[in-house]
C-alpha cells in the first residue's frame, strides 16, 4: 500500500503504528478528521492475516466515524484503533495498558471507546493509563453497556422510514425480520416486541435465537431463508454487506434499517435498492445512538440526556431523507452529503482539533489513583 497515497485520498489526518514487543502489541490508530472535534472511535481487536488488511479496516472505519458523528449532530471527529491479534487467546493487562499509553500520548486528540473484539473488561484497563476512554464501568462515571442505545436509535431510524413509506410511524402495525440478535438485535426485538409488532429472526447462534423466540415470541427463519421473508422492514443487525447482487432480488421488504455497519455491498447496490422504491435508512444514522451515548460521558453521564439524544436519530434520518428529495439522490448518497456539508461548514470556522480537549470528565474516578 501506497501510505501517503492513501491518506491523499481518504483525508486522514494522522496515522499512528502502536508496537510493544513486550506486550505483543501491534495496533494502528486513524484519525480521520477533527473538524468538529476531538476523533472518537471503538478499539476493535481482530487476527488480521496481513498487517496491510488491519491498515486498510481502520482507515475504512475511521473515516466512517466522522460521517456518523456529523450526521448525528455531535461535536466530535472521527477516528479507530484496531489491536492485531486474536481476541479469545491473546487478552491481557498489559497489552490493553499498553494500547492506552499510546491513546494517552495523542493528548485528547482520539478518544477510545470498546468495538467488536472488546469490551467494558478491556476498557478498564485502557482507562487506567488515559482519560481519553469512554464506554468504562458506571463505578467510573462511565455508561456501561450501549447496546441498548444503539438498539433504541435504530427503532427511531425505523419509525422515520415508517413515516416516509406509509405516512404514519406506529411499528406495532408492520411486521419485521431481524438479522442478527445479538446485544443490539437482541434489544431490537425487545423494542419492537413491546409495541405488538410481527417478528421474524436468524442468527448464526442458535441460542440466541431460542432466547428471542422464547422471550418475545418471534419466529425462527434460517440464516439464508431471512432474505426471503415477506415483510415489511429488514434490519441487518450482524453482517455487513447483506444488501448485494445476490440478495436484492430476493427482497420483499418495502424498508430496510438495522444497526450492521456497512450494509450495502457497494453504491451500485444502494443505487439499486433505490430504485427498486425500498426505503434505506443509511447504516451509520441509524446504529449512532451507541456513539451519542458514550459521547456524553465526555462531559458528565446522564442516562436521561443519553436517551433524549438518541431520539434525535428519527430527525436525522427524516433530514437525509429531504436531502435526497432537495438533490434527487439516495439516501446513502444523501448521508453523504448532509455529513460533508456540516463538517465543510465547520471547517471554515476553525482549525482540526490539536488536543488537550477542553471537555471535562466529572466525576471518573481512577482506580489507579490519576
Amino acid at each position: 500500500m501506497n501510505l501517503f497515497q492513501s491518506l491523499e485520498t481518504t483525508g486522514h489526518e494522522e496515522v499512528v503504528f502502536c508496537h510493544n514487543a513486550e506486550a505483543g502489541l501491534k495496533a494502528i490508530i486513524a484519525i480521520h478528521n477533527t473538524a468538529l472535534g476531538p476523533a472518537l472511535g471503538g478499539l476493535r481487536m481482530w487476527p488480521y492475516e496481513t498487517e496491510a488488511e488491519a491498515l486498510e479496516d481502520v482507515l475504512r472505519l475511521s473515516r466512517g466515524m466522522s460521517y456518523k458523528a456529523a450526521v448525528a449532530g455531535l461535536n466530535l471527529g472521527g477516528g479507530k484503533a484496531v489491536i492485531i491479534g486474536d481476541p479469545k487467546t491473546q487478552k491481557s493487562e498489559v497489552l490493553f495498558r499498553s494500547l492506552g499509553r499510546f491513546v494517552n500520548s495523542l493528548n485528547g486528540r482520539y478518544i477510545t471507546a470498546e468495538d467488536v473484539g472488546t469490551d467494558v473488561n478491556d476498557m478498564e484497563w485502557v482507562f487506567q493509563e488515559t482519560d481519553h476512554c469512554v464506554g468504562v464501568h458506571q463505578v467510573h462515571g462511565g455508561s456501561g453497556d450501549p447496546s441498548p442505545f444503539t438498539a433504541y436509535g435504530v427503532v427511531q431510524a425505523i419509525r422515520a422510514c415508517l413515516r416516509k413509506r406509509f405516512g404514519q410511524e406506529e411499528l406495532g402495525g408492520h411486521s419485521y425480520a431481524i438479522q442478527g440478535v445479538g446485544h443490539v438485535g437482541y434489544h431490537v426485538a425487545r423494542l419492537l416486541h413491546d409495541e405488538g409488532a410481527k417478528i421474524f429472526v436468524c442468527d448464526v447462534d442458535p441460542e440466541r435465537v431460542d432466547q428471542v423466540v422464547t422471550e418475545f415470541g418471534c419466529e425462527a427463519v434460517g440464516n439464508s431463508e431471512i432474505y426471503d421473508v415477506d415483510a415489511d422492514v429488514f434490519s441487518p443487525s450482524a453482517l455487513g454487506a447483506v444488501i448485494n447482487e445476490e440478495t436484492i432480488p430476493r427482497l420483499k421488504f418495502k424498508i430496510v434499517a438495522g444497526a450492521a455497519n456497512n450494509q450495502l455491498a457497494d453504491e451500485a447496490c444502494g443505487n439499486e435498492i433505490d430504485r427498486r422504491g425500498i426505503i434505506y435508512a443509511p447504516d451509520y444514522a441509524a446504529n449512532a445512538g451507541g456513539l451519542m451515548n458514550v459521547s456524553i460521558e465526555l462531559e458528565g453521564y446522564d442516562r436521561e440526556r443519553a436517551i433524549r439524544m438518541t431520539r434525535t436519530i428519527y430527525y436525522n434520518v427524516g433530514s437525509i431523507f429531504k436531502i435526497a428529495e432537495r438533490d434527487g439522490i439516495p439516501s446513502w448518497k444523501a448521508a453523504d452529503r448532509m455529513a460533508e456539508e456540516r463538517i465543510a461548514a465547520v471547517s471554515k470556522l476553525k482549525v482540526p482539533f490539536l488536543g488537550h480537549t477542553p471537555l471535562r470528565f466529572h466525576g471518573r474516578l481512577r482506580s489507579n489513583g490519576h
